[in-house]
């Protein structure tokens, strides 16, 4: 037989690196893929099934799948080829071709959960006419089937697969296969090698469907779950799954059978047929009440993303009908919301306790083994075995010599009154095959242990639950990410810069992440000027992101450089169809002069400011000029100048604070109004009112809570009045430095700054010394400021700017700017209309 030759007979493996040790590498086998729909009928027959039932497709498609299958029912029941408890070799029952009545069943009546079956065919007679010897039979063969219901809007009922156990024997061993289990290879709850692999190839499978009708058949296949065949470490022949208490319930219903059979004085053996049909009804039922509870579990967990809430809910799922005490534990990094951890854990690994749920008396655990506490776990543990295996571990009942070595982990309590007698089972939490964290599952001593059954039960919620949380983790991780990099993006702003106060918020989206291109930003500007930008990239997510903060540096950039407002927008606009077609932005760019109290703004699609006046608490949307979205091209924009007053205040903000999709943006502009009129103890106090008072005006229209991310900015106006001022006008003349130094102390005496006239004056001297050297004829301009700090402006007609320079023990020059990097808390250089201007700053005493 050919083996994964076909491309619509994938191979399965079997238990692969899941085997014990010494396990046999079974390979890969083809299986026969058999598609039945509503009607019953075969709507898809793979090559592997032409091979494995001798039905051609042609023959198959559009027949009855229940004439084409070997599920006569009319066949001796296969377990009773195979009673539970004997354990006897295949080859000594009487042969019989069969799939089993979970099969036939299926196809009779449906079948609302997976099975699975075993049973021996005889093969379809190939061609030739050579006469057979006396006694020739056909040969038969051994063959595994599972079964899986489908559900949904295609015409699809059944999917059935078949392999050919022989596939399974190594030729160069007579013992048969030593492996614990096999299952299809698509079932991703296995750990077989491969697994993902088919999955993703089911489509090619069956190749007469579409990609979406296959990617449903394989969806429903992975949330069944997967039917197990149990492979016997001794015997040749698979059994079927031990489901642990149906067949203890089967033993005892015998048992009952055989007394009243007694009883009534009639043999036992006249029961036998009800007997098995009984025995297989209490089996279904323990499969069907293993995947309602597992269903149920899948259904209480993963509501929420928050990871906190998701540990919650894994523990609280499985106390108490599968546990009297869940404890969870998860490594540090997945606490932390760090990277995914890499590495297998070692004795090094600390592990955090993250949530304990149980059916004691309350409080009874809370001091012995809190949660929040972190630890490591010592080799020669349950817990050191599961969480580097990453399989569970199950100890029937923890012994007083095992209490001892466990308990001796925490410190000062003693844990042993609480564990020992206990049934404990250790399942790991992966995810990607990397352990995430484990949960230790105790039942009491009165209940029973836990047996291999509840491994498989056990390991199934753990892998269910391992994603719930890989998921929580993940998004917790990316919105940690998301934050960061937002926070890394919108600038640090100071609440007070030159003649005024500033308070922003930033509100990060609910649609899609919280990363979005909303940004604000202020620059401090030359003649104690302060320039401020809001605004906002269209779109939302680490592409808005990231142009918002390509768009934001130029900004800063050509802030610096001084551009007139319109200026800045016209360089921007060009910047952005350089950078490509899909950069469109809006933005609101405004110059405060303190000085001249006036407002210098220019607009590029953005929403307008709102000014609130301070004499009379009324407040205006400014009537700008709208302008084209940055990124448009092609279309002036145009600035204009208001006049402001002490006190007044300026609100920007971007759209997403006032629009809101079915409602028009005219009734957030207004509440926007009203809002920041409303009078506020401090700034923080005044952008809290706006935001609250906008969510409130749209929930009460319908509108839901916000969606979009929101940029907030305001800045209370004081300005700096003309005693923080002083001036001079200085000629050409080297001997003015030394006037500049005498104006200079004079002017800081009357302020009460005598403290800095002595550094005042030296780099005074310094930049005044400069400026006439290299003026060409304008008188040079001095001037001081007063204001969060002392500031210090020279100007003159000169358009280069200087630099520092190194000078060298025997130069003349180069000297004075160092001089004033050294002592100055801020300086700097900027072009002019007219040439240049230099500045430095100097802290006010107390400040």
């Amino acid at each position: 037989m050919d083996r994964g030759t076909e491309r619509d007979t994938p191979p399965s493996r079997g238990a692969g690196s899941g085997a014990p040790p010494g396990a046999a590498d079974t390979g890969r086998i083809p299986l026969a893929v058999v598609v039945v729909d509503r009607a019953g009928l075969v709507s898809h027959w793979s090559s592997g099934a032409r091979r494995l039932f001798g039905v051609s497709r042609e023959e198959a498609i559009g027949e009855p799948a229940i004439d084409l299958l070997p599920v006569s029912g009319a066949l001796p029941d296969i377990d009773d080829h195979l009673p539970y408890d004997d354990h006897l070799p295949y080859d000594d029952h009487a042969p019989y071709d069969d799939l089993g009545p979970g099969l036939g069943n299926s196809l009779d009546r449906g079948l609302g959960y997976p099975a699975a079956g075993r049973a021996r065919l005889t093969l379809p007679e190939q061609g030739g006419t050579e006469p057979r010897p006396a006694g020739w039979e056909r040969p038969r063969v051994d063959v595994l089937w599972w079964a899986y219901p489908l559900v949904g809007p295609g015409s699809e009922r059944l999917l059935v697969l078949a392999a050919d156990a022989e596939g399974l024997h190594r030729p160069d061993r007579d013992d048969g296969p030593r492996v614990e289990r096999i299952a299809p290879g698509f079932a991703l709850h296995t750990d077989f090698p491969g697994a993902e692999d088919l999955a993703r190839r089911l489509p090619d499978i069956l190749p007469s469907m579409s990609v979406e009708e296959s990617a449903r058949i394989v969806s429903q296949v992975l949330e069944l779950g997967y039917p197990i065949l149990e492979f016997s470490q001794n015997d040749r022949v698979p059994v079927t799954p031990d489901w642990g208490v149906a067949r203890r319930v089967e033993r005892r219903a015998r048992r009952e059978r055989a007394a009243r059979a007694a009883a009534a004085g009639r043999s036992a053996p006249e029961d036998e047929g009800d007997e098995g049909n009984e025995g297989e009804d209490l089996e279904h039922a323990a499969v069907r009440e293993r995947l309602e509870f597992l269903n149920e579990v899948s259904g209480r967990i993963g509501t929420s993303l928050d990871l906190s809430r998701t540990i919650g809910e894994v523990s609280r799922a499985v106390v108490p009908r599968f546990t009297d005490v869940a404890c969870t534990y998860l490594r540090e990094q997945v606490v932390a919301g760090e990277g995914f951890p890499e590495g297998v854990p070692d004795t090094r690994t600390m592990w955090h306790r993250v949530a304990l749920e149980h059916t004691d008396e309350p409080g009874r655990w809370d001091d012995v083994v809190p949660v929040g506490e972190a630890m490591p776990f010592p080799e020669h543990t349950p817990f050191f075995q599961c969480m580097t295996s990453g399989e569970p571990v199950l100890v029937p009942r923890i012994s007083e010599q095992l209490g001892h070595a466990v308990a001796s982990q925490f410190d000062k309590r003693d844990l042993r009154p609480l564990i020992t007698g206990r049934s404990m089972l250790v399942v790991p939490l992966k995810a990607r095959h990397v352990v995430l964290g484990f949960m230790v599952l105790l039942r009491h001593p009165e209940r029973a242990e836990f047996n291999d059954m509840d491994r498989v039960t056990g390991a199934e919620l753990a892998a269910r639950a391992g994603l719930v949380l890989d998921n929580a983790r993940m998004y917790t991780y990316q919105e940690s990410v998301a934050e960061t990099l937002q926070d890394s993006m919108l600038p640090h702003i100071p609440p007070r810069m030159a003649g005024c106060d500033i308070a922003t918020r930033y509100l990060p989206g609910t649609l899609l992440g919280r990363v979005g291109g909303d940004w604000f930003d202020s620059v401090k500007l030359p003649g104690a000027r302060t320039a401020l930008v809001v605004g906002d990239v269209m779109g939302h997510g680490l592409h808005s992101a990231a142009r918002m903060g390509q768009l934001r540096t130029a900004v800063q950039t050509m802030a610096a450089l001084d551009l007139p407002p319109a200026q800045l927008l016209r360089n921007l606009d060009d910047l952005a169809q350089r950078l490509g077609d899909t950069y469109l932005a809006t933005c609101l760019y405004a110059v405060y002069d303190p000085i001249a109290s006036e407002l210098h703004l220019a607009n590029a699609g953005h929403v307008p400011p709102v000014l609130v006046r301070a004499d009379d608490g009324r407040s205006e949307l400014l009537d700008l000029p709208t302008g084209a979205p940055i990124g448009v091209g092609g279309v002036p924009f145009e600035a204009v100048r208001v006049r402001v007053a002490p006190g007044d205040r300026l609100v920007m903000c971007t759209d997403g604070l006032v629009e809101m999709r079915g409602e028009d943006i005219a009734v957030g502009l207004a509440a926007l109004c009203e809002s920041a009129a409303h009078p506020a103890a401090s700034m923080d106090d005044a952008c809290d009112t706006i935001v609250r008072a906008l969510a409130d005006t749209f929930s009460k229209a319908g509108r839901g809570s916000r969606k979009d991310d929101v940029a907030l900015l305001m800045a209370r106006l004081h300005g700096i009045g003309p005693g923080d001022v002083a001036e001079w006008t200085l000629p050409l003349d080297p001997a003015q430095a030394g006037r500049a130094r005498a104006a200079v102390r004079e002017q800081l005496h009357d302020w009460r700054l005598a403290q800095l006239a002595d550094p005042a004056e030296l780099l005074v001297s310094e930049v005044v010394t400069n400026a006439v050297r290299h003026a060409h004829g304008r008188p040079v301009t001095l001037r001081l400021v007063r204001g969060e700090t002392l500031l210090c402006e020279v100007d003159d007609d000169d358009h280069e700017l200087p630099t520092l320079l190194s000078a060298g023990p025997d130069d003349e020059s180069g000297r004075g700017l160092r001089v004033v990097s050294t002592l100055a808390r801020e300086w700097g250089t900027s072009r002019t209309a007219a040439g240049k201007s230099v500045w430095f700053e100097l802290a006010l005493p107390g400040r």
